[in-house]
């Protein structure tokens, strides 16, 4: 007999009946009907129930186990008596008569326990994750992370996808986050960076020929952690393709991240292929984000029109700028007083003065706004927003520029507390026309708006001859029920017109040949149209389990002050470490 066991803990059934058999594995729980001890014992593969009665000899030893001691119990396979079969078990038909109990390993008392999904503060989740792992939510997780990455890579390769893995420590490269910098041992004073992402080198791979390039990469950056996104360090599916359009980058991904979706959503819809196409601008205006969230049917519709030159004096003094613009919000079913008080004191909550609204009863509008623009005006905001009585319709108003984000947060909210949103379903769109650049309005200057290596829709052209602010990129996003999943675009491969995109963002020529010169010199020796995406894996697996944070996605996260509460990381260096990294310390005192 094995030293340790004959079966996991997941594997017995009916037809082992009779066997002498050896499990190996945690004390789940234990626990005593009268004498008798039934003890849940656990494994990676399933948890078996194990039987000692008072006249077997392992009975003294199974008195003094406890919550996840580590055991081998030795026993013989039976039916379970009728009626106590557990249907939730794979092994719930039977049962282990213990004959012999070894202690493996003792278990000191528990910081948090392993048994049930009691919440516990999330430094002491952190500290023993060790433990928190073996719960079985956590541990359920973990394993579909691992089975979504499988599928990932299975479905690349069925693309004609190869995978490469490229260096992590590399140059600095502005990606839109801090780097993390190493300092280097044998060049004094010089620094590599973690790659916030394979950028460069998925291009470069492209230049050097080789097609179709995919890796499951681990991506640095030194952010501010929040709940979609965490510190440090997270996964990404990168790929590039040469010779394609956006449409062919689209055509390839929509079967990858879709079929995921479709494998592991637990027979929840999911966007069918093609997925919809929305320009950024429409996404602004339609859903107050970049990252819309389709199960939620509201759409907002600009109504300046019907407060201009209205008794309104607010809304219609905002309108005598040209730039500002009042938006409605429809609410199908919202017309209570108390929907609209409570969507009304959320807006303070935020930041805001407040939020305008009107509601409709007997076939005419209610409420303060509706009485200073009188009917007229009142009827045609409803029928253009399609609404009728029993609801009720919340305006922002001012430049759009400043409260759209707002405004797709209370579109969010009416949503949800309206009950509108089908949130068992996956809802996938492109969006797609990026601007190429934006105002930094700190810096009084033009600035890339996301990311710096995208092709210009119109090309060199458009950049030498159209206002910077008008040009659109060939850029593109994956939104999943209100999350940005994948980023990508084509590239810029022209070097002419890749130091004159720079140039506009206020780099000179010198600055791109010393910051991207590797890159700036492969565009000189035939580089071919190239173009691809990275898709957040953490964020992917954390839609498909249904988790709120993506803490609960990954094996040991740090925690939201970027601590590594297990391994106690970031740790001090020892003076013969500095020393070698010719390094000397100018701590602020706090």
């Amino acid at each position: 007999m094995h030293r340790y066991r004959t079966h996991t803990c997941g594997a017995l059934r009916e037809s082992d009946v009779g066997q002498e058999v050896r499990l190996s594995g945690w004390c789940h729980r234990i626990r005593d009907h009268g004498g008798l001890l039934f003890i849940d014992l656990r494994d990676h593969y399933g948890m078996t129930q194990c039987v000692v009665d008072p006249d077997s000899p392992a009975f003294k030893d199974a008195e003094r186990l406890r919550a996840e001691w580590v055991v081998r119990i030795d026993g013989k396979c039976r039916k379970r008596p009728a009626g106590t079969e557990n249907l939730d078990l794979p092994t719930g038909a039977v049962e282990v008569f213990v004959t012999e109990i070894e202690v493996l390993g003792a278990a000191a008392e528990l910081p948090l326990q392993v048994f049930g999904d009691q919440p516990y503060p999330e430094e002491t989740r952190l500290r023993y994750r060790f433990l928190d792992l073996r719960r079985q939510s956590l541990h359920d997780n973990i394993m579909k992370r691992i089975a979504v990455i499988d599928s990932l890579r299975r479905r690349m390769k069925g693309q004609g996808f190869n995978e490469f893995q490229t260096p992590i420590l590399t140059a600095s490269s502005p990606e839109g986050a801090r780097d993390f910098l190493v300092p280097s041992r044998l060049h004094p004073g010089k620094f590599y960076a973690l790659p916030q992402a394979p950028q460069q080198y998925k291009q470069l791979i492209m230049m050097a020929g080789f097609d179709r390039y995919f890796q499951i990469a681990p991506c640095f950056r030194d952010e501010d952690p929040r709940a979609d996104r965490l510190p440090g360090e997270f996964y990404q599916l990168d790929l590039e393709m040469s010779f394609v359009t956006q449409e062919d980058v689209f055509a390839a991904m929509e079967p990858v991240i879709g079929g995921v979706f479709e494998e592991f959503g637990d027979g929840k819809p999911v966007t069918p292929s093609p997925w919809p196409r929305i320009p950024y601008a429409e996404a602004m205006r339609k859903y107050g984000s970049d990252k819309p969230d389709l199960r939620n049917p509201l759409v907002m519709q600009d109504v300046s029109e019907h407060f201009r030159g209205s008794n309104f004096k607010v809304f219609a003094r905002m309108l005598e700028d040209p730039k500002n613009q009042v938006w409605a919000i429809p609410a199908p079913g919202g017309g209570s007083r108390a929907f609209c008080d409570r969507m009304n004191s959320w807006a303070q909550g935020e930041g805001q003065p407040g939020l305008g609204y009107v509601m409709w009863r007997e076939g005419a509008g209610a409420g303060p706004i509706a009485n200073n623009i009188g009917p007229e005006r009142t009827a045609a905001i409803g029928q253009q927003l399609g609404l009728k009585d029993g609801d009720a319709a919340f305006f922002v108003a001012g430049d759009p520029d400043k409260f759209v984000k707002f405004a797709g947060s209370a579109r969010n909210k009416v949503g949800f507390d309206l009950n509108l949103v089908d949130e068992n379903r996956y809802e996938l769109a492109w969006v797609v026309d990026f601007p190429m650049f934006e105002w930094n309005e700190d810096d009084k200057k033009v600035d890339f708006s996301h990311n710096p290596f995208s092709m210009p829709q119109g090309g060199l052209e458009a950049l030498q001859t159209q206002d910077p602010l008008t040009i659109k990129a060939f850029q593109y996003d994956i939104a999943c029920n209100g999350y940005e999943i994948a980023s990508g675009g084509i590239r810029n491969h022209r070097p002419e017109a890749m130091v004159k995109a720079f140039e506009i963002a206020g780099y000179g020529e010198e600055t791109v040949v010393e910051r991207f010169g590797a890159m700036y010199r492969a565009f000189q020796y035939g580089a071919p149209p190239h173009g691809g995406m990275a898709a957040g894996v953490d964020r992917i697996i954390m839609l498909l389990v249904g988790a709120q944070n993506l803490r609960e996605v990954a094996l040991f996260p740090m925690n939201q002050q970027a601590l590594d509460l297990l391994m106690g990381a970031p740790s001090e260096a020892t003076p013969k470490q500095l020393r070698e990294l010719h390094i000397r310390l100018n701590v602020q005192e706090k």
